[in-house]
């Protein structure tokens, strides 16, 4: 008995220094299992469950059998350095599926290149002397402009390419004409630009300090004639303005349904009620195919670890929302670019780690690996294991599907594969 009467009054006695080692012990166990949830590193036999368990793309060593694929040795993809692979594996000159020839256009930092109109040129605004440039296949280079645009920001081009919308870190924006050499300013507060199928609307959103005076609003391509189509209020994080090659919506926004799930909604010009559509997942990034038809997109989910991947769906009148297909292909559809109505390339990063599609930091220096895929069927097929380490973006696909540019993001400097 009084064993337990010391055992009390001791508890009684530091009951202050109890309740604290309790508290930091609880604290510890917690922290520990957000750790293991968003970034502990998966053992190599946890990797190879996963993959033994799921046909997601997302460093797979092996292309599926077909026209241009080839089975791919397994260090090709995964067992070696790129330095390695280089020695003893040959380099293709056309992307077939094994280690492919990757040629560097330039030596500049070459930001946010778009197709020429000619379909074979690339343009692009070089950040280290400030102009614009025009590069063909073979990598001559020709002024755009004799013009200096000082620290461009973000850049909006036309469909065909001859206007661009230059945003500058002071907020400033211009729309300039390089056919015409005509500059035109907008209002500081405009912002979220995107030009219509033919280029001769501007869809954006135009941000008043008052909530109740921000629109999604469009413009005529010189700027003229505003007008408002929808209140944006204090959901501009949600609203993306993108308008549909057919011209059947000029915008979108989402509404959360859960924690995994969020509605999308399609804008048009004249309020028309159109359908909606449900992703599976958060940090909803759209693009459209050629004919508008079908949206690609791309987001994360705590069903795959917090990776981003890829779904497509019909996006057009009263299909909007069915044919809604994941394309088991870990990456963000801003690195990927559709060649026809069907066929999308893809830069597939090899490794990604838990939370990537959270934080897209994560997968900054990663190296990646291209792929086509079908959208019709889901097939996918390696194409190219460069031979060398790119973290392709701005991917672009010429108009006779012979090449395809990307920008390096660590060096910024433009590079081509050829795809026939």
């Amino acid at each position: 008995m009084n064993f337990f009467n010391n055992l009390i009054n001791l508890f009684i006695k530091y009951k202050k220094y109890f309740l604290i080692t309790g508290f930091i012990l609880i604290i510890f166990i917690m922290g520990y299992a957000l750790y293991s949830l968003f970034f502990k590193t998966a053992t190599p036999q946890e990797i190879l469950e996963v993959q033994e368990a799921t046909t997601t793309i997302g460093g797979l060593p092996i292309s599926e059998e077909g026209e241009g694929g080839e089975i791919i040795p397994d260090e090709i993809t995964g067992g070696l350095s790129i330095e390695d692979r280089m020695q003893r594996f040959p380099s293709s000159e056309i992307a077939k599926g094994g280690l492919t020839k990757i040629t560097e256009l330039n030596k500049t930092e070459s930001f946010n290149p778009v197709l020429s109109s000619n379909g074979s040129d690339v343009q692009y605004y070089n950040k280290e002397d400030e102009k614009f440039y025009k590069i063909s296949k073979d990598g001559l280079i020709s002024s755009l402009s004799d013009k200096i645009f000082h620290e461009v920001e973000n850049i909006t081009w036309s469909p065909n390419s001859d206007k661009a919308i230059l945003e500058y870190p002071d907020g400033a924006n211009i729309i300039y004409d390089f056919n015409n050499k005509k500059q035109t300013t907008l209002p500081k507060h405009w912002k979220d630009f995107d030009f219509s199928s033919d280029g001769k609307q501007i869809v954006m959103k135009s941000m008043g300090l008052d909530t109740d005076n921000r629109w999604l609003a469009i413009v005529n391509e010189d700027g003229s004639k505003a007008r408002q189509i929808e209140s944006l209020g204090e959901k501009d994080a949600t609203v993306y303005p993108l308008w549909s090659p057919n011209n059947q919506s000029i915008a979108m926004y989402t509404e959360g349904i859960g924690f995994d799930r969020q509605e999308v909604f399609f804008v048009g010009l004249n309020k028309e009620n159109f359908k909606s559509t449900v992703v599976e997942g958060r940090g909803f990034q759209p693009r459209w195919s050629p004919e508008g038809d079908k949206l690609l997109y791309s987001v994360y989910s705590s069903d795959n670890n917090l990776k981003p991947n890829l779904w497509i769906v019909n996006a057009q009148g009263e299909r909007i929302g069915s044919g809604r297909k994941n394309l088991n292909v870990e990456t963000w559809a801003e690195k990927c670019s559709f060649a026809d109505t069907s066929n999308l390339y893809c830069a597939v990063p090899e490794k990604l780690e838990e939370g990537a599609g959270l934080f897209p930091e994560m997968a900054k220096n990663t190296s990646d690996q291209l792929y086509k895929i079908d959208t019709l069927t889901g097939m996918k097929k390696l194409i190219a294991v460069p031979d060398g380490s790119y973290n392709m973006s701005n991917i672009i696909i010429s108009d006779d599907g012979a090449n395809l540019y990307f920008t390096d993001e660590t060096t910024g400097r433009l590079h081509k594969i050829r795809l026939k």
